[in-house]
C-alpha cells in the first residue's frame, strides 16, 4: 500500500527490499568464533551474549526528516529528545534496561550555538531515559549535508546499549490468542512519516509552519510537527519489574501498526478494537492529502506510541502501572489467531505482508 507515502518520495516496499538485500549479505559474515547473537535480525534491538547469564541489547536510529522541520523553524532544542527516544524505546522492547547512548552528529558547517541547542535536547532525553551519553562523533561534511536552509544542515543519529538477563528477554514469542494489547499514548507523529506529513501539510494543504489551522486547537503547524517523541523507558521498566507477565513490547514507529508483527506475527495476529484518541495532526494530514485510513495506520502511530502484551486477566494491573507514567494508557485490543494479520479500527486489515 503506502501510495501517498510513495508519491511523497518514500516507497516502503522498495525500502523493505533494500533491507532484505543488506541483511542477505550481512548474514554471510564468517567468524572464527561462535556468534554472540541471541535474537534473529528484525526485532527492535539486537541482543549479544556477554556471559552465560547476561546480554547487551543494541539499537541504532536517527531523527529522520523531522530535522528538516527543525531547521526551517529554527528550533533545534527538541530533536535530541527524539534521537534518544527512537533508540531507547527500541532497546527496552526486548526487556533490556537502557544504560547509555552514543550520538553521531553530521553537520554542513560547525556552529557552536546550534550544537549547544541540539545538545540541550540530548540532555533532556538522556535524563528522561536515565541513560548516559559518554561519547559520540561530530563529522563536518559540507559535500554531503545540505541544510534547509544551507549552510545550517545537520543529521543526528544514535546507538543505544542496554543490559538484559538472557532468561528475561522479551520477544513476543509467548504471546497467545486472547492476550490483551495495551496502548500508551503518543505525543503526535513522534519521528516517523515526516516526508508524507510535510508534503501533505506544506504542499498539498498549502499551509506554512507558522499557520494555526483550527484542527490544531491554536498551536502552529511547527508546534505540532516538532512535539518531541515520548520516552517510554521508565514505564516499560516498571511493568517489567512487576509481577505482571509481559509477553511482548512494541515501539510503534515507521510502519504504524505493522510494527506489531515483530512480536510473533508468524504465529498470532493483532486486532486494535478500541484505539487511543487520534492526534489532530494525523487527521489534518489525512484530510490535506486524501490519505486513506489503511495507509494512515500503516505510516503513523495514530495516537499510540508503544504497546504491551499481557495476559487478559492482568490487563487492569498493567494499565495501572503504565498509566502512572503515561496518563491515557488503556487496553486497545486483543491478540488473535490470525497469523501475520493486523486489524485496525473499523475492520481495516493491514496484513499479512506480501
Amino acid at each position: 500500500m503506502s501510495d501517498a507515502y510513495a508519491a511523497a518520495g518514500v516507497d516502503t516496499s522498495q525500502a523493505d527490499r533494500g533491507v532484505d538485500a543488506l541483511v542477505g549479505v550481512l548474514k554471510t559474515i564468517e567468524l572464527d568464533r561462535p556468534s554472540a547473537s541471541v535474537l534473529a535480525s528484525g526485532h527492535y534491538a539486537s541482543v549479544l551474549r556477554i556471559t552465560p547469564q547476561l546480554g547487551i541489547a543494541l539499537s541504532t536510529d536517527g531523527v529522520g526528516s523531522k530535522i528538516v522541520v527543525a531547521e526551517q523553524a529554527g528550533r533545534l532544542e527538541t530533536v535530541g529528545i527524539d534521537c534518544i527516544a527512537m533508540n531507547v524505546n527500541d532497546v527496552v522492547c526486548v526487556g533490556a534496561e537502557p544504560i547509555a547512548m552514543l550520538d553521531y552528529l553530521a553537520v554542513e558547517q560547525v556552529d557552536p550555538d546550534a550544537l549547544a541547542r541540539i545538545a540541550v535536547g540530548l540532555k533532556v532525553g538522556a535524563q528522561s531515559a536515565n541513560i548516559e551519553i559518554p561519547g559520540g562523533e561530530l563529522a563536518v561534511l559540507p559535500e554531503l549535508i545540505r541544510g534547509h536552509p544551507s549552510p545550517h544542515g545537520f543529521d543526528l543519529c544514535g546507538t543505544a546499549i542496554g543490559t538484559v538477563a538472557l532468561d528475561a528477554i522479551v520477544t513476543g514469542a509467548e504471546a497467545r490468542p486472547g492476550d490483551a494489547l495495551i496502548g500508551l499514548p503518543s505525543s503526535g507523529l513522534h519521528s516517523n512519516g515526516y516526508t508524507l506529513a510535510r508534503r501533505a501539510l506544506l504542499e498539498d494543504g498549502g499551509l506554512t509552519l507558522g499557520d494555526r489551522p483550527p484542527e490544531l486547537g491554536g498551536v502552529t503547524v511547527a508546534d505540532a510537527l516538532l512535539e518531541p517523541t515520548v520516552i517510554y523507558v521508565r514505564a516499560a521498566l516498571a511493568l517489567l519489574r512487576s509481577d505482571v507477565p509481559v509477553r511482548g513490547l512494541a515501539h510503534i514507529t515507521g510502519g504504524g501498526l505493522l510494527n506489531l508483527l515483530r512480536l510473533g506475527g508468524d504465529r498470532v495476529g493483532f486486532a486494535v478494537e478500541e484505539p487511543l484518541p487520534v492526534p489532530a495532526i494525523c487527521s489534518l494530514i489525512a484530510r490535506a492529502a486524501s490519505v486513506p485510513p489503511a495507509e494512515m495506520w500503516e505510516v503513523f502511530n495514530m495516537g499510540c506510541g508503544f504497546t504491551a502484551i499481557v495476559p487478559a486477566e492482568r490487563a487492569g494491573d498493567a494499565v495501572a502501572i503504565l498509566a502512572a507514567h503515561h496518563e491515557g494508557t488503556a487496553r486497545i485490543g486483543t491478540i488473535t489467531d490470525r497469523p501475520g494479520t493486523v486489524t485496525a479500527p473499523g475492520g481495516v486489515v493491514l496484513g499479512p505482508r506480501a
